[in-house]
């Protein structure tokens, strides 16, 4: 190789190097924050603390904390519960009371183990637990998607031209305080009834149009195997329905859910896809990792959904770790959606502008497999609408203008 060569190549390292260290810039804001925002994988150690406490206070083994039927039978809903496990001082409590005589709420002491006791904005206990805010706001509506108005047959929810819901229960391992559906949650916990079941089935059968079939509530998955079966089985045997999903938060409410006979009932049903709910990283725990290396040997596709929540994930430091943290277990990003105008819940809302300033954080700046859709909700159940940073700026007969994730702007040639 000639000098001149070698000189080209060193000029070309040089400034690849140089842009190399650029890039590097773009992201230092994040590797700095990234120590900060706590997940549920450092801080394990702390969470098992928590759940040894937890099981003492219920008289309960460690066979008792790793089977999720007693999980659902021990769900903490009393405030003396708290008081003890996660410290509540007396207003604390009397907040928690006094909202909880108007709306239900619950949770699994996995979940509860999550939460830290010091820190009365922990991003966890803010979705599980009772606030004042609640009553405050009246703004909102109890069905702002207008699912009542979308039900062509019991327990169907149908917005889209190819694809439907089957409302299978209204029961959750937990209820969330920013839940779209809690108007459904009533004192007792019931799976929809099997004739409202078949009939859905039914419809399903009569429209060949549709192809995708969710499964949710409530949460699927708190149905229990031999009814998953069955609702498998019968769509299996349409001819049309070519995927199934289900919609489910057990596996970060209560991922010891996840069982072999869970497994081998889903594996029989391929394709199957199962929409997970996480909202932030300290919900991404090593029984979470566990669970779905069960489901992935199982053939099963995992896609995420969270919710953009004020004092939860509203930050894109946050966001970008959570999708991180996701990706590591086998979950892909697939929506974050602003939160929808559901009475009671208006503390947790944002302006949709926070959500397209994340995704300004996340195009370009990370793999594009951690970065979801950010969706708004049409109302009155007219459909996910895709709420996108501006990157075409003006277009012409035979060239647009475009801006890159680094705002820089270029022509781009638009020819045939």
């Amino acid at each position: 190789m000639s000098d001149k060569d070698c000189l080209q190549d060193e000029q070309k390292r040089a400034m690849a190097n140089e842009r190399a260290a650029e890039l590097k810039g773009r992201i230092d804001a994040y590797l700095e924050a990234r120590p900060q925002i706590s997940d549920g994988m450092t801080q394990w150690e702390e969470i098992q603390k928590r759940q040894k406490k937890i099981k003492a206070h219920l008289n309960a083994s460690d066979d008792d904390w790793n089977d999720w039927h007693w999980q659902v039978r021990s769900r903490i809903n009393k405030v003396e519960d708290l008081i003890e496990l996660l410290e509540l001082n007396e207003e604390e409590a009397a907040e928690v009371r006094k909202v909880g005589e108007k709306n239900r709420w619950a949770t699994t002491p996995y979940y509860l183990s999550l939460m830290n006791p010091d820190d009365p904005n922990c991003p966890v206990r803010r979705q599980a637990i009772p606030a004042t805010e609640e009553l405050l706001n009246p703004v909102g509506k109890d069905d702002p998607m207008g699912e009542q108005y979308t039900s062509p047959a019991p327990a169907i929810t149908r917005r889209y031209p190819d694809r439907l819901i089957i409302n299978v229960t209204n029961q959750c391992g937990m209820y969330c305080r920013h839940c779209q559906r809690r108007r459904n949650i009533g004192e007792v916990d019931r799976m929809t009834a099997r004739e409202d079941l078949q009939a859905a089935l039914d419809y399903v059968r009569n429209h060949p149009e549709i192809r995708d079939v969710l499964l949710t509530g409530g949460d699927a998955l708190m149905l229990n195997e031999e009814i998953i079966d069955w609702l498998l089985t019968e769509l299996d045997n349409i001819p049309h329905v070519e995927i199934k999903r289900l919609g489910s938060r057990t596996l970060v409410t209560m991922p010891m859910r996840v069982t072999d006979e869970l497994c081998a009932v889903l594996e029989k049903h391929s394709p199957v896809y199962i929409n997970t709910h996480f909202n932030n990283p300290a919900e991404v725990t090593p029984a979470v990792a566990e669970a779905t290396r069960k489901l992935t040997r199982a053939g099963v596709s995992l896609g995420n959904q969270a919710v953009l929540l004020a004092g939860v994930n509203d930050d894109p430091h946050v966001m970008k770790k959570l999708n991180h943290m996701l990706l590591q277990v086998m979950i892909r990003p697939y929506y974050i959606f602003h939160a929808k105008a559901v009475t009671g819940t208006a503390h947790f809302r944002t302006r949709v502008e926070v959500g397209i300033e994340i995704m300004e954080h996340l195009r370009g700046q990370t793999s594009g497999m951690a970065i979801p859709t950010f969706i708004v909700n049409a109302p009155e159940g007219y459909g996910k609408t895709p709420m996108l940073p501006e990157y075409l700026i003006s277009s012409g007969r035979d060239k647009i203008f475009i801006r890159t994730w680094e705002n820089r702007v270029f022509e781009y040639d638009n020819r045939e």
